[in-house]
């Protein structure tokens, strides 16, 4: 399926987006009709492999798509990439578990790494006891994963169950990104077979199916398309703007906003901060690409440094643009189920998350500098 036709399928399906998205903030997940809508429009085999019925795509393309569904509603697109990107994961699986995974079809999972849950070995198996935070889409995916240990075991590993064989909690009540149903689940006393575990490291021996580049450079797929949901939120921001700008005429003044060189001026401001994003994701996405092609194994450091530091860019340049159109669209942005609102919301709620706040600066420094590397993802 070609990049015009994954975005067509985006607008055809923005209509049922646009339905549901008030309703999932206020239930704090997204509506079951915006999640299916996404499966049919083929958006969920964006990064799954050929050899199951996937479209294994470049990361450009998969950013642009994402971006998409940003600007329509950044929730779904959050849900979208975080349910693709554990999913490739199954990468780190043996052949068998895989094919478990993909039995019905291309799966979706939810997924957290952290805290390690308890796992006790068991005939076949392991019995695994645990909670993690920030399963985000967990409601309506097919499987969940979270990471195990045994007391006194080596090093941790992943493990993946059936969705219906765990319990979703109700812990996500937050400021922004509502909608990402990001809550908590656990797994108590849940049986997982040895062929759904797999280690946590770098990818050595992937799966049949699973060669490719698109999988030696987990997790930066995922990492710059969390990039790329800010860079969407936030040129919708500036649309919205533009439009208001047009025809508001604020309390007091008499002359339209569109004709004050202060809106003006802080439009272009916002402007350059979401191109400049975008244009550093859609590098480093190229740059990583290239890198595991041309050398047939994981990431250098180098890469992983403009990944990492690309994605924290995204975030906080864009939740400074959305305070510049705050500025600019005044009372309209204080308004409760005004968009300018949520995406102040969103937008700063992103900046905050892990894999891109101010501390993922400092974690792409150490790489810079030769230090020792403190951050996950970074070690992949």
């Amino acid at each position: 399926m070609s990049q015009e036709k994954l975005l067509q399928n985006v607008q055809d399906i923005r209509p049922i987006i646009l339905e549901h998205s008030q309703t999932a903030e206020v239930e704090r997940q997204l509506h079951s009709s915006v999640y299916q809508a996404m499966e049919r429009a083929g958006l969920f085999g964006m990064l799954a492999p050929k050899r199951f019925g996937g479209l294994e795509l470049e990361p450009r393309t998969c950013l642009t798509i994402w971006e998409a569904v940003a600007r329509i509603d950044g929730s779904a697109a959050w849900n979208l990439i975080m349910n693709q990107g554990i999913a490739q994961y199954a990468a780190w699986l043996p052949e068998h578990g895989v094919k478990e995974l993909f039995a019905g079809g291309i799966p979706t999972v939810a997924g957290a790494f952290h805290p390690q849950a308890i796992a006790r070995r068991v005939e076949g198996g392991w019995r695994v006891t645990g909670q993690v935070s920030f399963g985000s889409g967990c409601h309506h995916v097919q499987w969940l994963a979270m990471p195990a240990m045994e007391p006194g075991g080596a090093a941790p590993f992943a493990v993946f169950f059936p969705k219906s064989s765990g319990t979703i909690l109700d812990t996500w009540h937050t400021v922004g990104m509502r909608g990402t149903g990001s809550t908590d689940y656990r797994a108590d006393d849940v049986f997982v077979p040895d062929h759904l575990t797999a280690p946590i490291g770098p990818l050595k021996n992937p799966a049949p199916g699973f060669e490719g580049p698109l999988y030696r450079m987990w997790p930066f797929p995922n990492l710059l398309g969390e990039g790329i949901v800010s860079v969407g939120i936030a040129a919708s921001a500036i649309d919205a703007a533009v439009e208001l700008c047009k025809s508001k005429i604020p309390a007091y003044q008499g002359v339209p906003l569109k004709d004050q060189q202060l809106p003006q001026f802080l439009l272009g401001k916002a402007a350059s901060r979401v191109d400049a994003a975008r244009g550093a994701l859609l590098v480093a996405a190229d740059f990583c690409y290239e890198d595991v092609n041309r050398s047939g194994t994981s990431l250098s450091s180098e890469a992983k440094i403009k990944g990492q530091l690309a994605t924290a860019f995204a975030a906080e340049a864009c939740a400074e643009a959305s305070r510049f159109i705050n500025d600019v669209v005044g009372t309209a942005a204080i308004r409760t189920g005004q968009q300018f609102e949520r995406h102040f919301r969103d937008l700063h709620v992103l900046m905050q998350h892990s894999d891109k706040s101010a501390l993922r600066y400092a974690s792409a420094g150490k790489l810079m500098l030769g230090l020792e590397n403190d951050w996950v993802w970074l070690s992949f």
